[in-house]
């Protein structure tokens, strides 16, 4: 004899509108708290690079990276918010349109997210990188060489953005421009100008110089002095700045792609600039000098 299911493990029956008699659609905005909810399970697995690469997509986190990306266009795939952060971002769901949006519980919000005290918002994007463009040749180019930490990259990103550059590039031994640290340090700057990845150095040195870039290659030790070289007018012209790691610098063989390494000077007793210091002395003396020219 085949015995019949007890009621207790049958789903509950969805709930059914009163005039019509049909199911009605859930809630768009009713609370996700499962965190193998199909949403939740494909935002969590863009923790890692190997499905970040293989899905295009990557995470935008907070209210500041997610408002840029929404300015974006097609640039955001889905939108999760805490009940919390609905009430404080009213705006940005409003400009999410038609982007689908997930309520999600505070549990489910710090499984996405990946800092220790999430603001609330996340946001899935679509990968942004694109070729170095060199026509029209741009005026002043970020080129990383072997930046390992995300954090410098992204501050340099934003640096870049603030000085008006054209372009960023991040050749192959660089960090993920996609790790949700440089996306963060970058402040939003990541969805304003065109970033260039896995590049090789040595040919986009080349390419910018044919172009009619000269390339500077920023160094502690370097010959050339920065202010020197303004007051010769020399950072007017076109200029792709080339930086290094963060522990040693550029080798050899990368200073000598260069057209000049240049050093910042140090009037007081520090005994160096860190990366990103460095990069913003460097661009914004250009960014000056170009507008002046």
């Amino acid at each position: 004899m085949t015995r019949r299911r007890s009621r207790c493990w049958s789903r509950p029956p969805r709930p059914r509108c009163p005039r019509t008699g049909t199911p009605r659609r859930p809630d768009p905005l009713s609370e996700l708290t499962n965190l193998r909810a199909a949403p939740v399970a494909a935002a969590r697995r863009l923790a890692k690079r190997t499905f970040r690469t293989q899905d295009r997509r990557f995470l935008a986190e907070g209210p500041q990276a997610v408002r840029e990306a929404l300015g974006l266009p097609g640039n955001v795939v889905e939108l999760f918010v805490t009940g919390e952060a609905v009430g404080r971002h009213a705006e940005l769901l409003s400009a999410a349109g038609d982007v689908p949006v997930h309520r999600v519980s505070g549990r489910v919000m710090t499984a996405i997210a990946q800092t220790v005290t999430p603001q609330g918002v996340v946001a899935i994007c679509r990968f942004l990188d694109v070729p170095l463009t060199l026509e029209p040749a741009p005026r002043l180019v970020a080129l990383l060489a072997e930046v390992r930490d995300p954090g410098n990259a992204g501050t340099v990103i934003r640096v870049a953005d603030a000085a008006g550059a054209d372009a960023v590039v991040l050749t192959r031994s660089s960090v993920d421009l996609y790790n949700p640290k440089c996306a963060r340090a970058s402040a939003g700057s990541v969805f304003h100008l065109p970033v260039t990845v896995e590049a090789d150095v040595a040919a986009t040195v080349a390419a910018l110089r044919a172009a009619g870039v000269q390339v500077l290659a920023a160094d502690g030790a370097g010959p050339a002095d920065l202010d020197a070289m303004d007051d010769a007018g020399d950072l007017a012209r076109p200029t792709a700045w080339l930086f290094g790691n963060e522990a040693w610098g550029l080798p050899a063989e990368l200073r000598a792609l260069a057209d000049q390494v240049v050093r910042v000077p140090i009037h007081g007793r520090a005994e160096s600039l860190n990366l990103a210091t460095a990069a913003a002395v460097c661009l914004y003396a250009s960014a000056r000098a170009q507008r002046r020219g």
